[in-house]
């Protein structure tokens, strides 16, 4: 589904983010990328998402070029990538229900499936009590845990998690990789990025690492080295 062609990345100031990456990541995989901050985990999946270019190689999905996409056809693939940060990027003015309404309207969804799906996404990750509920009033781990229901609300095909458990501690990380790993059991593929042991433990599966730009290991089994 997902395929790195020998890409390369280099910024104007001359850094060096991604060098002759290649990898391919099938239909309904749980990948974890690992590596140190600054190993070029967050360019890889900004380049999946059309946020960022390449400077060399090529990034697809299926068999779409990616980056020779015109931005009708951007858009629409981006509607099948749902996307959770490290910062959780939730609208402070704005209630659970509405965060989550707000991305399906985005993508042309009618009223009647909004009030009906919102409700039953948020019971998915375990909030279906604080669907009125402002950002504000949740945890940082039931803010990430928003961020999931509105990432899968339109049931994309992947979901790229950047760092999502950058900022929790250890008892939310463990509920935010349960979710993941919930998600990715039910069928979708899951792109993940982290630099905490601990959770690639948790979620086992494959690994791929990185270090410096570069893949250094791509191992079946959740392997932290580094």
């Amino acid at each position: 589904m997902i395929y790195y062609d020998k890409v390369s990345k280099v910024y104007p100031d001359k850094t060096v983010a991604l060098e002759g990456v290649s990898f391919g990541i099938e239909p309904k995989e749980f990948v974890t990328i690992v590596g140190h901050s600054g190993a070029g985990k967050s360019t890889l999946l900004k380049l999946l998402i059309a946020e960022d270019w390449p400077t060399d190689g090529k990034v697809f999905f299926e068999s779409a070029d990616i980056h020779k996409l015109s931005k009708g056809q951007t858009a629409k693939l981006r509607r099948r990538i749902g996307t959770v940060f490290q910062d959780y990027r939730l609208i402070p003015t704005k209630t659970v229900y509405e965060n989550i309404a707000f991305a399906m309207e985005a993508s042309g969804r009618k009223d009647r499936e909004i009030a009906a799906d919102v409700p039953h996404v948020l019971e998915l990750v375990d909030l279906g009590h604080k669907i009125w509920n402002f950002p504000r009033e949740l945890s940082g781990g039931e803010r990430q845990r928003v961020a999931i229901a509105r990432a899968i609300v339109t049931q994309p095909d992947v979901i790229i998690a950047d760092e999502p458990t950058g900022n929790l501690d250890p008892g939310n990380t463990y509920e935010i990789v349960r979710i993941l790993k919930k998600i990715n059991e039910l069928g979708t593929t899951i792109l993940l990025t982290t630099h905490n042991k601990g959770v690639v433990d948790t979620v086992g599966g494959r690994v791929i690492t990185i270090e410096k730009g570069k893949v250094v290991r791509d191992d079946k089994e959740g392997k932290y080295i580094l």
